[in-house]
Formats: C-alpha cells, sequence, structure tokens
C-alpha cells in the first residue's frame, strides 16, 4: 500500500480533531491520526493503480467453444464516496460475453476491488468497470450492475438508512435492451436462491 503520504494525514487527522473542538492528545484519541493513516492507506490504494493489469493474458477461446453471456454476480465491495469522503458498501454483478478469451472468475472481483480503492462516485466506478472488463478482455458486451447503500445517505443528512442505489453500465451487445433484460434477469434469478 503505497502512494498515501501517512504522515501528511496523520497531522490532517489530529488537525479535524482539534478543529471539531477535541483534545487530541486525550488518551481515546492519541493513536486515532496512525490508525486513520492507516485505514486511508486501505482505503485509497488503488489511487494510480491500472485495473487492466489485473485482468492478465486471459483463457484462450477454441473456435468451436461460443462466446455465451459469462456472469459473476454478488461481489461485495466497499469503496468512499468523493463528495463527503465516507463510504459506500455495495454489491456488484459483471456480465461479459467474450469474444477471443476468457478470464479466471477471481479476476473480475480484483478489479472492482481496486477501481472501488480510491475517491469514487457509484456511476462512475460501474462505467470503470464496464470499461476495463470491455477493453482488458476485448468483450463483445459488458453489463454492470451496482446496487449499493451511501453512509453520505444512511448517516447523515436524510438519514434513510434503508436506501440503496441501483446503477447500471453496458456496452457492446449487452447495451442491446432485449440481451441486457435477459442478462438483467439471470442476475436476478441469483437472488431468489
Amino acid at each position: 500500500m503505497t502512494g498515501v503520504d501517512r504522515e501528511r494525514i496523520e497531522a490532517a487527522t489530529r488537525e479535524l480533531l482539534a478543529a471539531i473542538g477535541e483534545d487530541v492528545d486525550r488518551a481515546g484519541l492519541v493513536s486515532t491520526p496512525q490508525r486513520v493513516a492507516e485505514s486511508y492507506a486501505e482505503f485509497f490504494h488503488g489511487v494510480g493503480a491500472d485495473p487492466l493489469t489485473l485482468l492478465g493474458e486471459g483463457i484462450p477461446l477454441e473456435k468451436s467453444e461460443s462466446g455465451e453471456v459469462v456472469i459473476v454476480r454478488d461481489i461485495a465491495f466497499r469503496s468512499m464516496c468523493e463528495h463527503h469522503l465516507l463510504p459506500f458498501l455495495g454489491t456488484a454483478h459483471v456480465a461479459y460475453v467474450p469474444r477471443e478469451r476468457v478470464v479466471g472468475l477471481g479476476r473480475i472481483p480484483r478489479v472492482i476491488e481496486v477501481l472501488a480503492a480510491r475517491p469514487q462516485v457509484q456511476e462512475r466506478l460501474g462505467e470503470q468497470i464496464a470499461d476495463a472488463i470491455g477493453t482488458g478482455l476485448d468483450a463483445a458486451g459488458v453489463l454492470v450492475i451496482i446496487d449499493a447503500a451511501h453512509s453520505c445517505v444512511t448517516a447523515r443528512g436524510t438519514q434513510q438508512n434503508r436506501s440503496t442505489t441501483v446503477t447500471l453500465a453496458s456496452r457492446g451487445t449487452l447495451a442491446d435492451p432485449v440481451e441486457r433484460a435477459e442478462t438483467v434477469a439471470l442476475i436476478a434469478r441469483g437472488d431468489a436462491t
């Protein structure tokens, strides 16, 4: 986890605590700046990382194999809202139609994790995942559905603690309304089990 200036985060955290009227030397807060710096190094380790490197070369399909849709659903993630620096937690579902190669299924959650580990908005996160999968695999089609709860909605402001936001990003053949609807139905079918 490089790239994060922990000393600056610690200094900023001490200043923030002082700004809200806290005693930064109070026993319960003495180690808070270090803990926040460690947390931020984890939360934001995706800044500057290239998600395409996580996909690797993929596995070539044989000529006789069809490029039918591949779906990886229920991928848990967490990210940080760039507007309030509060977390949002959710589930991503990724579908892609391969052309000439597929990828190990564990690589898709890694792409999501690195793209989520930066200041984000949910809409952009879905678009970035779709672009990475589409570009990295030269996929004929990509569909990304994200369902997430945002702390900026659940814990502050309107405090809608049961509210979630659903976004969809589609590319290529899965941008076609009929193909997209069929794929969404397959993803939703998993929710009934």
